[in-house]
């Protein structure tokens, strides 16, 4: 059984004069469940887990799980490019009662396959919640080829996914056959929201997604309309997903989407972490000029 079928939000972690803004970020939890999302990913990428101190996102992970309460699954961001961090937060993760874990590659090092197949086993060796394996060669420098997912999916009952954002459709694709020809239980997300239909296309069961932190209720509703087959309903949700992707991807992420939320004053401060800045003041115009078009200023 899929951990989560539909928009799981990669939430942002909103910080105020370099704190992290925990009473902004219960609203924002609860505004994501108000609004029908069907998973939170909190310390990931978009949550800016790499500039978080081991305290500091173990801190997070358990507010995160409190406040949701069990409503929809909560699924924490654990991946390290040293294994055995990468195992250590895990099990604390698993410990605070997450529901599960995202598991990114291994990032400089570079991992062959071999590797990889090693690093993901012993995750999944040490815990007993569900994986969802990320793959995002453009920031590690490092793919999860299609017969190296099959190969773990098969191995592991406890690797149930994989985010894909490779931005690579005929290596979903070619993911695809293998998953249904191997009988390989292994759950397909998009990890772009340029691609959520296309990947639902292939066969997956949703996004892991930075729109939903605005749109959540959109990105929601793309998912489950095409997977109850309202196709062309699907299709215009994702037409307007791309206006909002090309803007929330117009610098490196979370850079836009942060700025975005402040714009809408969803958060007190578009603060970043170092080596993270500001959105540029070209790209402010381009936000605020789709939140007009789109009535949300």
């Amino acid at each position: 059984m899929a951990l989560f079928e539909g928009s799981a939000v990669a939430l942002i972690t909103p910080f105020v004069n370099g704190l992290i803004d925990y009473n902004s970020m219960w609203k924002l939890i609860e505004y994501q469940i108000e609004n029908g999302t069907d998973a939170i990913v909190i310390c990931g990428t978009t949550g800016e887990a790499s500039t978080l101190s081991y305290d500091e996102q173990l801190e997070c992970i358990k507010f995160c799980v409190d406040v949701v309460d069990k409503r929809i699954p909560v699924i924490a961001g654990t991946g390290s490019n040293c294994t055995l961090s990468a195992v250590n937060m895990a099990k604390e993760a698993e410990k605070l009662g997450v529901d599960g874990l995202l598991v990114v590659t291994p990032y400089y090092n570079k991992a062959t396959q071999n590797g990889l197949i090693k690093h993901y086993g012993m995750i999944a060796d040490s815990v007993s919640i569900p994986i969802i394996m990320y793959n995002v060669p453009s920031r590690t420098g490092c793919n999860i080829d299609p017969e190296t997912a099959v190969i773990l999916g098969k191995k592991y009952d406890n690797i149930v996914g994989i985010k894909e954002a490779s931005g690579d459709l005929n290596q979903v694709a070619k993911l695809s056959c293998l998953i249904h020809n191997t009988n390989c239980n292994l759950d397909i997300y998009s990890g772009n929201d340029d691609q959520v239909y296309d990947v639902l296309e292939l066969g997956g069961k949703g996004v892991i997604s930075v729109n939903a932190n605005i749109i959540p209720r959109k990105t929601h509703d793309l998912v489950i309309n095409y997977l109850n087959g309202f196709y062309e309903n699907s299709r215009n949700l994702q037409d307007e997903a791309l206006e909002f992707a090309r803007v929330l991807f117009s610098e490196v992420n979370p850079i836009p989407i942060k700025y975005t939320m402040y714009e809408l004053g969803m958060i007190k401060s578009p603060e970043l972490r170092l080596p993270l800045t500001t959105l540029e003041n070209e790209n402010v115009k381009k936000v605020k000029k789709l939140l007009k078009k789109k009535g949300m200023e």
